[in-house]
């Protein structure tokens, strides 16, 4: 059997087999069956932590979601970034007619065959995006997210030699540095961390020949990192937040109404006026949003009454509103749940699915308010130093 996209290392007396796989390659999902079948391990890790590892094995996870519940713990944005990654392996999938993550599902599979011990060695997700959307600030936000919903939409296709090649390590390499370039606040928890997290939690696998299927990516910085010791406490801690942005989140609200109040008792017209350019950037921004994402008619309405109020308050944001009422009155049903990850294909699809709908209000309404307050803060010092 060709040696190809393995990786062979001994550490005292163990062995660990390294498949360096591509996630929607058919080939990496026979060549996992073959080595599994092979080597007969006494573990088998697979880069997958435990939530991914339960979507794979219910396939009807995307029924049973609450998108309320959703709205409710600010998770939005977070479900728009995970569809929008999904999408793009399902997109690859369906192009070689496979299962996205077949390769993963395959060493879960030989795993129980075989008698071997199956790892989930990767990082709970949830925490991954926490450590990188903490770590990229305010610009860094918005470029990935434009990124990752741009790739929505690409039209970009790959022939499956190509995906054969990305494995090479020379081309992965390449990748990696010019993913640095772009990038280079994403790699250190995207890539460096879970290298270092996967590492670990192979070295750590019962027995003494373990297999591990793993992305062709992570491939070269495990082998550097096995040879080390990490703490997987301190790779899974969220990073403190800064205090920052709720100072500045709950000063440039005082400093606006601060200023209008001062107004209204220095020149009660000014400061009439000042209120109404608050309210209607703020509100008028925020429902453009809202009927940019094609929302309810309400949720526009609700949209612009609760922009200037919400700008007022950090701990409150228009989209949630908007996005309550537009869950309300266009409740997405088991259908829309069922075509999720289809529908994000196209951007028609995007917007006749009621859940990426709601999202789609959330997100838009929200970059709106936030352009509002910006306008309408600005409006409001301009008519306070005319008026002073």
């Amino acid at each position: 059997m060709t040696e190809e996209n393995i990786t062979r290392i001994h550490i005292d007396e163990k062995e660990f087999i390294l498949i360096g796989t591509a996630h929607v390659s058919r080939h990496s999902a026979e060549q996992v069956k073959e080595v599994i079948e092979r080597e007969n391990p006494d573990a088998v890790c697979v880069e997958l932590d435990e939530q991914r590892f339960q979507s794979i094995q219910d396939e009807n996870r995307w029924r049973n979601m609450d998108i309320f519940k959703i709205i409710k713990e600010k998770k939005a944005t977070l479900l728009l970034m995970n569809l929008a990654i999904s999408s793009f392996q399902k997109r690859m999938a369906k192009q070689f007619d496979i299962n996205p993550g077949q390769e993963m599902i395959q060493g879960i599979e030989s795993a129980k065959e075989t008698g071997a011990e199956l790892v989930l060695a990767d990082r709970n997700i949830q925490t991954t995006f926490s450590r990188i959307w903490r770590g990229i600030g305010l610009k860094g936000k918005a470029t990935l997210l434009m990124q990752v919903i741009a790739g929505i939409f690409s039209k970009e296709s790959i022939s499956e030699e190509e995906l054969e090649k990305m494995k090479n390590q020379d081309t992965i390499n390449t990748i990696l540095h010019e993913f640095t370039e772009h990038f280079p606040e994403l790699k250190t928890p995207l890539i460096d961390e879970r290298d270092q997290y996967l590492s670990q939690k192979i070295k750590d696998a019962p027995g003494k020949k373990i297999v591990a299927v793993l992305g062709a990516a992570h491939v070269p910085g495990i082998k550097e990192e096995i040879n080390r010791e990490h703490d997987l406490n301190k790779l899974t801690e969220l990073p403190a937040k800064s205090s920052w942005p709720k100072v500045i989140g709950w000063t440039i609200p005082f400093i606006i109404l601060a200023v209008i109040v001062y107004t209204f008792i220095a020149n009660p017209t000014a400061g009439w006026q000042q209120t109404i350019s608050w309210v209607v950037w703020n509100g008028a921004l925020s429902a453009i949003g809202a009927i940019i994402a094609r929302a309810h008619p309400l949720a526009i309405l609700t949209a612009f009454i609760v922009a200037p109020l919400t700008s007022l308050n950090p701990l409150l944001a228009a989209g949630w509103f908007a996005g309550f009422v537009q869950a309300y009155f266009k409740r997405p049903n088991v259908g829309d749940f069922e075509t999720l990850t289809e529908d994000v294909f196209t951007v028609k699809g995007f917007f006749h699915n009621k859940v990426t709908r709601v999202l789609l209000v959330i997100l838009l309404t929200n970059l709106g308010s936030s352009l509002g307050t910006l306008i309408g803060g600005v409006d409001v010092i301009r008519r306070f130093i005319e008026n002073i």
